[in-house]
């Protein structure tokens, strides 16, 4: 009998980001050039090739972001991060397709100050897409600053909808949940089972709506590991299991999470978030030239660079194919210019 691979959405407003599925691919050269057995193959499901605004992640979350917002009849889609954020970059791109204004508080959280960092990559695009941006020290509550400026908009008889950082609200968790969905229908036509579906993990909320969504088709929730980027790896797995419980309360309140679902790793986070390590340079390096994909350098490259060394490291041995979630963010690679040059060591 097939195994469930539907959970019902429907009854939440979604407004349509992306045109269908994304594809899941074979690295068969990086397998041969790290020695793997043909039972251990490296998966990607390419996230980072949406067509709408760059591509990536958070246009899953933005789809239920965006129509709860235009539901309430919201005119200003409000969110925050950091300079160079992923999720602020496509909350532009998807407000300017809806039809919504765009405001962006943004945190200098990230210690650079080199040209690339602060005025390509996303901020360039930012702007491209016609948001405003509330420049705030990296110390600085975004969301207190986003509160406030909803309460001026709202003063001013506009109708604000407020967004914290990565879309990672349990709303925002339903884009991964459907996700999940995805990947199991794409696991049938393929014929194979993913050991493991790997993830990074900054706001939480892609490791969360993925476990949620396994978890409501009756499937095994640990099956996703992600590797933090943002927090230490405590703070990390606890916001994960709130955001989890959270998300599965609004598709199936009756099947709880127990114990020992989440799991996340904090041995890639570094010196922290943004902040590029060895293993990262290597691994971004080594998937490009292996296999044409870019990897971004805040997020996926550090993943991946957990992934590498689970599977060199025999960790995962002998478990079966691994998916990696390719979650975006090439724009990333240009505001970290100058860190792929040979003459900047990293941390």
């Amino acid at each position: 009998m097939p195994q469930r691979a539907m959970i019902s959405l429907e009854e939440r407003p979604r407004y349509r980001l992306l045109d269908g599925p994304t594809p899941i691919q074979r690295l068969a050269r990086l397998e041969r050039a790290l020695g793997l057995a043909e039972s251990s193959g490296i998966y990607v499901k390419r996230d980072d090739l949406m067509g709408l605004g760059g591509g990536g992640s958070k246009l899953r979350k933005l789809e239920f972001l965006a129509g709860d917002a235009l539901e309430q009849g919201c005119d200003t889609f409000i969110t925050t991060g950091a300079r160079q954020s992923n999720h602020a970059r496509l909350s532009a791109a998807a407000a300017a397709h809806a039809g919504l204004a765009c405001e962006l508080v943004l945190t200098d959280t990230v210690p650079r100050e080199d040209e690339a960092y602060r005025h390509n990559g996303n901020v360039l695009l930012d702007q491209l897409f016609g948001a405003t941006v509330h420049r705030q020290p990296g110390d600085v509550d975004a969301l207190t600053v986003a509160r406030r400026r909803a309460a001026e908009l709202y003063a001013g008889g506009r109708r604000p909808y407020i967004v914290g950082a990565g879309g990672s609200s349990p709303i925002g968790c339903l884009g991964y949940a459907a996700c999940a969905c995805e990947i199991v229908r794409q696991e049938q036509e393929l014929g194979l089972r993913f050991a493991r579906i790997v993830v990074p993990n900054g706001s939480s909320g892609t490791h969360a709506g993925l476990a949620a969504g396994l978890k409501a088709l009756g499937q095994d929730a640990s099956r996703v590991t992600s590797f933090s980027v943002l927090a230490p790896v405590d703070r990390a797995r606890e916001t994960t299991v709130q955001l989890a419980g959270q998300a599965l309360d609004l598709i199936d309140p009756d099947r709880p999470f127990t114990d020992g679902e989440i799991a996340v790793s904090g041995g890639q986070l570094g010196a922290g978030y943004g902040i590029p390590t060895a293993a990262m340079l290597d691994t971004v390096r080594l998937v490009a030239r292996t296999e044409g994909l870019l990897l971004d350098p805040v997020y996926g490259g550090k993943a991946f660079a957990g992934l590498l060394d689970a599977m060199r490291s025999a960790a995962w041995a002998g478990d079966g194919p691994v998916l990696f979630v390719m979650t975006g963010g090439l724009p990333g690679l240009f505001a970290y210019e100058p860190t792929f040059r040979p003459e900047e060591p990293a941390a």
